[in-house]
């Protein structure tokens, strides 16, 4: 996209509207915006839409919030979190709920803004939009009751069906019902799992099933505890199976018709330890169908306050099982379909295409690949001579490096070759160790690489 978004974006959404015309919506802690046909639209609603903020500071209690709110030594009443935006398409027109404020709609024309929805709860923590056969609704998943007007983060309400401004559960055939979740704790998100809603509290996880009885359209049943949500944007669904990332810091999966279970994660330590604080809020779970993976981009401590790494996991093929991370700032991330690519954006605001072409943009970009460290033979130390990389589809020139070291905590050397070009056959390394990790790297425009098991060309030099 050649014009940067205004503000931090947290959401993205793509849909087609009925001309067949790709839209794309993005929600930043500022603004609402709009990519259609090559141009950038400013769809910001001009009232009733509050800007938030970019960081998040807490949940209510004591120790939260910014400095000085609130009386001293008293708890905090209010969540301090980063502006996050739930969006669905209403036929060919965009719903978008900022959190905590009321739905808004867009009625596709660039030439005007969003506004508020008639009738709408004024403030929904979630909003999403159920399919044609559960009813095709809006459902607002944290908000107001209808009678007292008061918030509460347990209740959902839902407009009639076909009809987005009815909201009334009093009026003459309406269809619009109300329900508190029960357990505590309050609704973080909601999903679309085929027909079935999937709604997240801090705590659970309830599964909605369309009814179709007047008197209740939708039942909400607890189907696991202790496997709530971390974040609104850190659930997602592949087929008929959603994954999250948990306050505890754990990722969960679960298939309509069973329960919540854990997904081993050999890597996790990283993100359960270097999590930014308060900044759960930030973490945004997508997927990747070209190569059947799920990704969990989130802030690393180490990195500061902001997405900047990811840990991803192959859901199918010989690989399904196995994680691995990466370094990459996404702020937003959303699949392909309907577009094209996946789509990512930065904190800065530029929105990128993924898995298009093989450089950043027409720019050159950094990336790497690392093993673990590996015994090559238990018994002796080795000499390494020569690697021999199993390289397909290789463009721009490949740096291969070997760290090799006598024992796990003893110190590393490190012995870079020269930078491989397309069909060279070894990079020539003279190292000595019993532990050894290979990294191929690259860094031009363009530059791609698929890299298969290295063989390497040892000579022992004796047990020690």
């Amino acid at each position: 996209m050649a014009n940067a978004l205004t503000g931090v974006c947290r959401s993205v959404f793509p849909w087609t509207d009925n001309a067949a015309v790709l839209n794309i919506g993005f929600g930043t802690h500022s603004r609402l915006q709009l990519w259609q046909g090559g141009a950038l639209f400013d769809i910001t609603p001009t009232s009733g839409f509050t800007p938030g903020a970019v960081d998040g500071a807490g949940s209510a209690g004591f120790g939260t919030g910014g400095y000085g709110v609130g009386g001293f030594g008293l708890p905090s009443t209010t969540d301090y979190f980063p502006l996050t935006w739930s969006m669905a398409a209403w036929g060919q027109n965009l719903l978008a709920c900022p959190r905590n404020q009321t739905i808004f709609a867009w009625t596709n024309n660039t030439a005007t803004k969003a506004a508020a929805l008639a009738n709408a709860p004024a403030n929904v923590t979630h909003m999403l939009v159920a399919p044609l056969n559960g009813g095709y609704q809006v459902f607002a998943l944290g908000c107001n009751e209808e009678v007292s007007g008061v918030f509460n983060p347990l209740c959902i309400r839902h407009s009639s069906i076909r009809n987005n401004t009815e909201w009334s559960t009093a009026a003459a055939g309406s269809t619009s019902r109300e329900y508190v979740l029960t357990g505590g704790g309050r609704i973080v998100a909601g999903r679309m799992c085929g027909p079935y809603l999937l709604v997240w509290t801090s705590d659970a996880l309830f599964l909605g099933s369309f009814v179709g009885s007047l008197n209740q359209p939708w039942r909400f049943d607890r189907v696991g505890r202790n496997c709530g949500l971390i974040g609104p944007n850190a659930a997602v669904v592949v087929g008929q199976t959603a994954y999250w990332a948990s306050p505890d810091r754990q990722f969960y999966s679960y298939g309509v018709g069973g329960q919540p279970e854990p997904v081993p994660c050999p890597i996790r330590q990283a993100f359960a330890d270097r999590l930014a604080a308060s900044q759960g809020d930030k973490v945004v779970a997508s997927s990747n169908a070209e190569f059947s993976e799920i990704r969990f981009d989130y802030p690393d401590s180490r990195d500061g306050y902001e997405n900047s790494r990811y840990l991803a996991l192959c859901l199918t093929g010989p690989d399904a099982g196995a994680w691995h991370r990466g370094i990459m700032a996404r702020t937003a991330f959303v699949d392909a379909g309907p577009s094209a690519f996946p789509v990512g954006v930065t904190y800065e605001g530029a929105a990128y295409y993924h898995e298009k072409g093989k450089s950043a943009d027409g720019g050159k970009f950094a990336w790497f690949v690392e093993t673990a460290d590996t015994y090559l033979d238990p018994e002796n130390c080795l000499l390494v001579r020569e690697v021999w990389p199993d390289f397909k589809d290789q463009v721009g020139p490949v740096t291969v490096s070997v760290t090799s070291r006598r024992q796990p905590q003893g110190p590393e050397t490190t012995v870079t070759a020269p930078p491989m070009a397309a069909g060279d056959a070894k990079a020539d390394i003279l190292t000595t160790g019993r532990l050894f990790k290979v990294r191929f790297s690259g860094e031009s425009a363009p530059t791609a690489c698929r890299i298969g098991k290295p063989v390497f060309d040892v000579a022992p030099t004796g047990p020690r």
